[in-house]
């Protein structure tokens, strides 16, 4: 085996793990780009239980899926999603504290199995993401959105609380700015997302979406797996602690560790040859 053959990326395969339900579905293409598509435009992709343990289970099974390198979260039919479906809000009106906090649970372990996908999270919006919809936008690495995309934590005009989306907003656009948007429950644009940093790039309109996607998986393409994956832990390990002996130390580790890795050999190796990386799909 050469020195590159190990990065060579394997047949994506992503099995259906649900096969009886059509409310969440992935495409992977075959050099590693995976979308997960809420699949209920006639519903505007609003949330119902079996749609939330549909894309739990999704999520959970890129996790370990060989070869994925990003995922992508979209709306079938122009929509991101439109919140809570309002049949699921009827039902959840007549249970018990209970009941509705294990109810919760399923969206709060949904959200969490996104956050810890090892790949690059990106959400692309088009139309309504409200409720847990904005959660979902929240909880990727990245979010790009069409111009007329609208964005809205809507629950207070409902009598409710944004709760278990809310360490994921707060992340994404800070304490001040989710404090006023929580408790106006108003309805903001792609433009004022952008300024807030829930959304990392607006675009034209749906094909503009797609270039983008497009060139995004592109980007990745280029960068070594495992290296991703370690970077972005790095921001959440460092994030919030102080500059001092022990984060020196356990930085300094994190770098020296990749300089040895396999990654790290074969990334410096073709630098200095001039040559693309085994891992290079461009």
């Amino acid at each position: 085996m050469s020195d590159t053959d190990q990065f060579t990326n394997p047949i994506v395969e992503v099995p259906d793990t649900d096969a009886t339900s059509t409310q969440v579905r992935i495409e992977a293409t075959q050099d590693g780009a995976a979308t997960v598509w809420i699949n209920r435009p006639e519903r505007r992709n609003a949330f119902d239980s079996i749609t939330i343990a549909a894309l739990h289970e999704k999520f959970e099974t890129l996790a370990g899926a060989e070869g994925v390198r990003i995922v992508f979260v979209r709306g079938v039919g122009g929509a991101f999603s439109a919140g809570a479906d309002v049949e699921w809000m009827r039902e959840a009106a007549i249970l018990t504290e209970g009941d509705n906090r294990e109810d919760a649970m399923t969206l709060a372990k949904m959200l969490k199995s996104l956050w810890d996908l090892p790949q690059l999270t990106v959400a692309l919006v088009e139309g309504p993401a409200f409720g847990g919809g904005a959660g979902i936008v929240a909880a990727c690495d990245m979010a790009i959105a069409t111009a007329d995309a609208k964005f809205a934590f809507s629950e207070v005009k409902l009598g409710l609380i944004p709760a278990t989306i809310s360490p994921y907003v707060i992340e994404a656009i800070g304490p001040r700015a989710a404090r006023g948007l929580f408790a106006t429950g108003r309805v903001f644009d792609a433009a004022h997302a952008h300024h807030l940093g829930l959304v990392d790039e607006v675009v034209a309109d749906a094909a503009a979406l797609d270039a983008a996607q497009a060139k995004l998986a592109a980007d990745i393409m280029a960068c070594a797996p495992q290296a991703v994956a370690d970077a972005r832990r790095l921001v959440a390990d460092v994030w919030g602690r102080p500059i001092d002996h022990e984060l020196m130390e356990d930085t300094a580790r994190r770098i020296a560790r990749a300089r040895v890795s396999d990654e790290g050999k074969e990334g410096v190796a073709a630098f200095l040859e001039k040559r693309k990386p085994g891992w290079s799909t461009l």
